[in-house]
């Protein structure tokens, strides 16, 4: 039950340009690229690069959602609350997760992934 977590400040659609880019210089993401990320990134990690958080580092890396979650995206100011002081909420998306496997594998499909 390991979590790799890691922290985005914008939407992936603000991402594209840095996509393509990459695709130019690279060629297309393989499932070979992916093996070899996996194994030579993630797998390769150790303990120096990761961090346990206390309530408050926790609290911080939260605050960070304000600017993308409220300013950019237009989300509500309570389900960014409802994130940090509502229990039940992570509960609920953690019940989504066949909806959600199912619209990752679609995306997947259309943009040639799999």
């Amino acid at each position: 039950n390991d979590v790799v977590l890691t922290i985005f400040t914008d939407s992936m659609d603000m991402y594209q340009s840095r996509m393509r880019e990459a695709k130019g210089t690279h060629g297309s993401y393989s499932v070979l690229d992916g093996v070899k990320d996996y194994y030579g990134h993630l797998k390769a990690q150790k303990t120096d690069a990761m961090i346990e958080l206390n309530h408050y580092d926790r609290k911080r890396v939260h605050h960070l959602k304000y600017f993308t979650w409220i300013e950019q995206q237009g989300m509500e100011l309570d389900e960014l609350n409802a994130q940090w002081y509502d229990p039940t909420y992570w509960e609920n998306i953690q019940q989504m997760t066949p909806k959600i496997d199912t619209l990752i594998a679609e995306f997947n499909e259309k943009v040639g992934l799999i």
